[in-house]
């Protein structure tokens, strides 16, 4: 069978990148070794536990806070199995979903695992034993990433789970303890602690969210801690012991002293992700690959083997499926002839607790560590009328903006909905804005986005609500 291009790997990079060059005349064939398309992110990642966060709120909202709205309801009780299936609801949508737009867009479907057999060819092994081979212009690699093993500590799925199986638990742990202070940490956390869990969280730097804003970062934690969950840091993890009632999870300080057990019903390791290239038969055919096991490759996607290109989580820069789909946009535009561009400069990233985290662009560190010269303007939620109105006024936004042409270089926001207040910043960011154009533009009253306008008229030290 002969393609212009095969993708291997359904992931968001993946899809999207099969569907756009598809529309662009491309013969396009994908491999997906799951049942179902979607990879990490609609299977198990990104999707289902977006819908286990919403409907944990829920929960926590009709538990707690309804009266405070004079709603007045008794009885509240979780069903984690139904609350499971509503997750399972979603995910399936999702995935039958990107199953339609596949075949609407005429690419052809291969289920089973793909090894690049050489330059323009992919042979796919399904799981009953047997193979085709495929011959092809171009590869794509958009096999994504899996979870990063913590030395010494088996993950059984169990009692200690990644972030796949605290997904699918059958009950809720009296006693969660959560290796890793970053985004599926702190998401799967609050998931657990809204439905009724201890939650622990240990993280061996010094703050949570590790290379988001410092500012941010400080702000959440006192947050979350309010919450509920209680922090762990500049601490590591040196064992897990697995026993009859869960585990002893054994930590000392980072900089090394005294010892100390903590027991847990259920341990998370979350401390990151790792590109997933295993079975490729990268080694075979030659691909490089970084001391990160990243495939290398340069400003097209290109690796050092003629027609064989990679995406998404493989590749360097953020994990984050966005981010690898516009990539796979991108080289599907390059190999129709067009001119494929993503911009790393603007690429939000978002933490879906409550309230969510959101950032774009540089940080104040960074900033600082590059020598440049820079204003911030910063409002607080709590000086926002929607905000106000609606209680939820934890909080702020803060713009930075270039010291000489006050160009946005960065947007940072902890509050309610600030997933979706990002997305105004990086239209304007992708634009080249200044901190001056958001301040004009008018903002419906009464709306949480008048924050990003206020931070904007801080930069030049203006704003009218503080």
């Amino acid at each position: 069978m002969s393609y212009d291009l095969v993708v291997i790997g359904t992931g968001p990079g993946g899809y999207v990148c099969a569907i756009r060059a598809a529309q662009l005349g491309l013969r396009t064939a994908v491999v997906e070794k799951r049942a179902t398309h979607g990879g990490t992110c609609l299977n198990v990642g990104c999707i289902p536990s977006k819908a286990l966060l919403h409907a944990s709120e829920a929960f926590e909202e009709a538990n707690k806070h309804f009266a405070d709205l004079g709603v007045e309801v008794s009885g509240v009780k979780l069903d984690l199995k139904k609350m499971m299936s509503f997750k399972a609801e979603g995910v399936a949508g999702n995935t039958k979903g990107v199953e339609f737009l596949l075949k609407k867009n005429k690419v052809d479907t291969f289920h089973g695992t793909g090894k690049i057999a050489g330059a323009g060819r992919v042979e796919v092994v399904s799981e009953d034993g047997g193979n085709q081979m495929l011959e092809t212009k171009s590869i794509v690699i958009a096999t994504g990433s899996d979870v990063t093993r913590l030395p010494g500590v088996t993950i059984d799925e169990k009692v200690v789970v990644s972030s796949t199986g605290a997904l699918e638990l059958d009950r809720v742990p009296k006693k969660l303890l959560v290796i890793g202070a970053g985004v599926i940490g702190l998401e799967l956390g609050s998931v657990w602690r809204r439905l009724g869990a201890e939650v622990t969280v240990v993280e061996y730097l010094d703050r949570v969210l590790p290379g988001m804003d410092g500012e941010v970062g400080k702000q959440f934690q006192r947050i979350l801690t309010k919450q509920g969950i209680q922090f762990k840091l500049s601490t590591k993890v040196t064992g897990v012991e697995v026993g009859k009632k869960g585990a002893n999870v054994t930590v000392e300080p980072a900089a090394g002293g005294e010892a100390e057990i903590l027991q847990a019903d259920v341990v998370l390791v979350a401390i990151g992700r790792v590109p997933y290239t295993e079975g490729l038969g990268l080694d075979t055919v030659g691909v490089q690959r970084d001391d990160k096991g990243r495939i290398l490759t340069d400003s097209h996607y290109a690796t050092n083997v003629t027609g064989i290109y990679a995406i998404g989580d493989v590749i360097a820069g953020p994990m984050l499926a966005h981010k690898a789909e516009d990539e796979g946009v991108a080289i599907a535009e390059m190999l129709a002839g067009q001119s494929g561009h993503v911009n790393y400069g603007v690429i939000p990233n978002v933490v879906y607790t409550f309230p969510e985290v959101a950032s774009v662009g540089k940080t104040e560190e960074e900033l600082t560590k590059d020598g440049i010269a820079y204003n911030a303007g910063k409002f607080p939620f709590t000086a926002n009328g929607r905000a106000k109105a609606n209680g939820t006024t934890d909080g702020f936004v803060k713009v930075l903006a270039d010291a000489q042409t006050d160009r946005v270089l960065g947007v940072h926001i902890v509050g309610a909905d600030a997933g979706n207040l990002i997305a105004e910043v990086a239209v304007a960011m992708e634009f080249g804005a200044s901190s001056e154009d958001i301040a004009r533009t008018c903002h419906a009253h009464p709306t949480l986005t008048e924050a990003v306008k206020e931070a904007a008229l801080a930069v030049s030290k203006r704003a009218i609500h503080v």
